[in-house]
Order: structure tokens, then C-alpha cells, then sequence
């Protein structure tokens, strides 16, 4: 079952071969063909082409912080949010039963819908041509994510936190460790001198397990 899209073509490629926006907007319980290669093929799209903007975007940004900002970018609710924006809701060809439960506003329908889209523009007019309309639906998105240096580790903000004001650096201390070989759980204990505060934590891993027991300790002093 289709829904009929009443404004006008926000998509805005002139397809042609207008098959490949029906197969696009196909979900599967509607039966084939659907849109599940697309999506396949989209999602590649989609991350390459954000990757390509990000990295002439933003050339001092490292790996790490590029790698976070792209996650963001491309998660399924921003996608979904941007099939939303395009309407594809209005336009997705579902099975009643997804019909009935509201298929046409899920996000994880919306988002496959989306980057079966980009492929469906990609097939039907080559990689320049989809660059030159998907990259603009990104743009809000991508000028308000914030790109430059990563994050520091709760460990390394905990020791420049008490170097900058002269104090004694934080000692760890196994507490515990248990667990098969293949599912080890560590018990970390986190012991600051001055001001003196002890705060623990787990992971599975050692080094997991410190960084919580320093991110409590950060919370702890940054409340203070």
C-alpha cells in the first residue's frame, strides 16, 4: 500500500528512469522489488560522500574527531530526520501490516528509505550528480556539529586537572578482576591525595575500568 505525496518533489532529481525512486520508496513487507539492495548500496554512498565534505570541511581535524562527527551525521535518526524533512514518509510503499503500525514514521524505515534514495540518484545519474543533490541536504546538519579536537580521556583530564593546580597525581588500584578469559571484569579503584577523594570503577578491561573510576573522580572535583 502506497501513500499519495500531495506537495511537490522535495527530492528535486528529475529521474530518468523512475523505477528506481519507486524500488527506493518499496519497503519489503510490500514485496519485491524493495528497496533493501539500495539501502545496502546508499549506505556506502552516504558515507563516503560525508566523509569526502568533512574532510575538505575541516583540514586540521584528526581521525578521531572526524570519525565521532561523521557518526553523528549519519546515525539512523539523523537520517530518518532528513527523510522526515523530504517527506519520503509520504511517499514509502509498505505492506498493511507495516502500514497499520505506522511503518511510514519509524525511524529505522525512514533512515533505509533515505540512503536507498541517494542510491536510487546514484544509479540513475552517476556520482557527481549525487554529490551535487544529497551533500546540501547535510548542510545544516554539518555546519552545526562541532569538529576540532577530540575530546580528552577522563584519565588525561583527571591528571592535567590536578598538575595545573600542583597536586599529586591519581593512583589506581585493581580491586578486583573475575570472569572467563573471553568476558574479564575489572574492578578499579581511583585514589587522589589532594583534596582526598577515592572513587572506583568497572569495565571490561583494566584500562576501561580506570577511566570510569576517573570520570567519577572529574564529576566529584568539578562539583566542588
Amino acid at each position: 500500500m502506497s501513500r499519495t505525496f500531495h506537495r511537490g518533489d522535495l527530492i528535486g532529481h528529475p529521474f530518468r528512469d523512475p523505477g528506481l525512486l519507486r524500488q527506493a520508496l518499496t519497503h519489503r513487507s510490500a514485496g519485491a522489488p524493495h528497496n533493501e539492495r539500495l539501502e545496502f548500496l546508499g549506505d556506502s554512498i552516504v558515507n563516503l560522500l560525508v566523509a569526502e565534505a568533512m574532510y575538505s570541511r575541516w583540514p586540521k581535524a584528526d581521525e578521531g574527531a572526524l570519525t565521532r562527527a561523521r557518526s553523528a551525521l549519519v546515525c539512523e535518526s539523523a537520517l530518518a530526520a532528513l527523510a522526515r524533512t523530504l517527506e519520503l514518509g509520504e511517499r514509502l510503499t509498505l505492506g498493511p501490516g507495516e502500514m497499520k503500525s505506522g511503518g511510514h514514521r519509524r525511524d529505522s524505515i525512514l533512515a533505509d528509505a533515505f540512503e536507498a534514495v541517494v542510491a536510487a540518484i546514484y544509479l540513475d545519474a552517476g556520482f557527481e550528480a549525487c554529490r551535487a543533490r544529497v551533500l546540501p541536504w547535510f548542510e545544516q546538519s554539518m555546519a552545526a556539529v562541532p569538529v576540532g579536537k577530540p575530546e580528552k580521556d577522563p584519565k588525561t583530564r583527571l591528571q592535567e586537572w590536578l598538575q595545573a593546580r600542583q597536586k599529586p597525581l591519581p593512583a589506581y588500584e585493581l580491586v578486583a578482576e573475575s570472569g572467563d578469559d573471553h568476558a574479564r571484569h575489572f574492578h578499579v579503584r581511583c585514589n587522589v591525595a589532594d583534596p582526598a577523594l577515592t572513587t572506583e570503577g568497572e569495565g571490561s578491561s583494566r584500562r576501561l575500568a580506570e577511566q570510569q573510576a576517573a570520570a567519577a573522580a572529574i564529576e566529584q572535583l568539578d562539583s566542588k
